[in-house]
């Protein structure tokens, strides 16, 4: 006759279990109250309040609206090693159209992004590692960034300081081609570059039935952004992994009018420096190039994104 063996209580997950309609509503609380860059003013102050009932050490006004809490193990030495968990909290200027209890209340921002999640899943964190504080032989500091989105709130969090005394970082992302409860893990760049662009083709107006006194802008975009295409199927190595997408073209007034210009605005990703470099200055070359030899020109401008992280 067999026996199973008793397996007793995880007493971690039976912690978590426990937190798990408190981060829920959190998440959904955030979800319902969105804040833009640099806006994250109510989200800021609750993560500040949290962290201070929590008995962390916590600084406010970082970056902005940013919060640092730190959290000081007290099994470790005095030149105990310290590991940030870093949450962002900033949403995006999208209408939500989800029918849901909990959707956004102000018209024109949404956490369409999951940064509502990482928020109470940092936080939650926080309260399960306060509570095994005697245990922890380092210190773990919570950084929670304003303006992660476009705008770029990590550099200026770094620029003041946040990351002083840090010896590693663990970060994470929500994604919704995952089944839930699944959990993806890997060493190295996990997100792409993203950098935005854009491109302004000037050409010569005219009437659209006399376009041998014109220079088209709008002929000289297409073939720019054909072109620019083989940038990744003729000049990427199948084994690298990059992206170009032209999400925004605006020309002319009229449908018998040449325009002068043409306006196009894209974006760049890539996972390695070296790469996202090279792609800047082949598209650089590439938009120059082709808008010149058309009889035309093409002013390019870069609005340098994150970098691959």
């Amino acid at each position: 006759m067999s026996t199973t063996p008793m397996t007793s209580p995880d007493p971690l997950k039976a912690e978590i279990d426990e937190l798990v309609p408190d981060l829920v509503a959190m998440r959904r609380d955030l979800h319902e109250h969105p804040e833009l860059a640099f806006e994250e003013v109510r989200t800021s102050g609750i993560v500040a309040q949290r962290l201070k009932a929590l008995g962390l050490e916590v600084q406010t006004g970082v970056a902005k609206t940013g919060v640092v809490g730190l959290l000081r193990g007290e099994a470790g030495s005095a030149d105990a090693k310290t590991l940030a968990i870093r949450a962002d909290m900033d949403a995006l200027p999208i209408y939500e159209e989800n029918d849901v209890d909990y959707r956004s209340q102000v018209d024109g921002k949404m956490h369409a992004c999951g940064h509502d999640g990482h928020t109470s899943i940092a936080l939650a964190v926080a309260d399960i590692l306060t509570k095994r504080r005697s245990e922890l032989k380092g210190n773990v500091k919570f950084l929670f960034q304003p303006a992660e989105e476009r705008i770029g709130g990590a550099k200026p969090m770094v620029e003041a300081g946040a990351m002083k005394g840090v010896d590693g970082v663990i970060g994470l992302h929500l994604i919704s081609n995952y089944t839930m409860g699944r959990v993806g893990v890997r060493s190295g760049t996990v997100f792409a570059s993203a950098d935005m662009f854009e491109l302004t083709v000037h050409g010569k107006g005219g009437h659209a039935a006399m376009p041998e006194g014109a220079v088209d802008p709008i002929v000289i975009a297409a073939q720019i952004i054909t072109t620019l295409q083989t940038l990744i199927s003729r000049e990427t190595s199948p084994f690298s992994t990059s992206v170009i997408t032209i999400g925004t073209i605006h020309a002319g007034t009229a449908f018998n009018i040449i325009p002068e210009t043409a306006v196009l605005q894209g974006t760049m990703r890539a996972y390695t420096k070296e790469h996202r470099e090279k792609m800047i200055r082949r598209i650089h070359e590439v938009a120059e190039g082709i808008a010149s030899t058309m009889g035309g020109s093409c002013d390019v401008t870069f609005f340098d994104g994150c970098p691959p992280c």
